[in-house]
Order: structure tokens, then sequence, then C-alpha cells
């Protein structure tokens, strides 16, 4: 985990060692119950470049439009977790059927 402040929005930042797709990868975590704005994953992209990342990871609890979806995809190194992908992800590797409450059903 990375400090409160003057941490460029980068929740947590891990190390992958393989040698040929490994290296450093940021991590940003967004709790919300509506959409995340484009301007969180594109400023997730220039922390990226700044950094020199191998990697970046936005996960939220909401839900992420075509918009960004498109552009992570662009970028080839950014993957996006929204909070379907959260609540499968916690049962996968944790056990734990997490409840993640939305106002309204997310666009499929």
């Amino acid at each position: 985990m990375t400090q409160a402040s003057r941490d460029d929005g980068v929740d947590a930042v891990a190390t992958n060692e393989d040698p040929i797709t490994g290296g450093l990868c940021i991590i940003q975590a967004k709790r919300t119950k509506n959409a995340v704005p484009a301007e969180a994953v594109r400023a997730l992209a220039g922390v990226m470049h700044d950094k020199a990342t191998a990697k970046g990871i936005l996960v939220t609890t909401g839900w992420l439009g075509k918009t960004n979806k498109d552009f992570a995809y662009r970028t080839g190194r950014m993957e996006l977790i929204d909070g379907r992908g959260l609540k499968s992800l916690l049962l996968e590797h944790l056990g734990i059927d997490a409840l993640i409450g939305l106002p309204k059903v997310p666009p499929t």
C-alpha cells in the first residue's frame, strides 16, 4: 500500500517477477456506486507512463463504461476490474461471497 498523500492516486504497488511479462504494477481502487469517470482511467494511464510501469490495474465496486474499456484496451498494459469482476475474484481466491451494492443495475 502507498502513503495517504502525494501518491498520484496509486493505492498499491506490486512487482511481477516474471522475466518476460513482469515488472512494476500500480493498482488504483475506486469505491463508487456508479460508473467510474473516464478521467480516472486516463489519470492511471498518465501515472503508468510517469512511473514507467509494466501494468496498471483499476479496481472498482462500480462499473466501467465502453469508453473506459476501449481506452484501456488501446494502452495494452491496463486491466480494469468492475464490481462484478471484483465479486468473482473475491469468491474464487478468498472464498468470500461479497455483496457489492449498486443503486441500479450496471449496463451489460
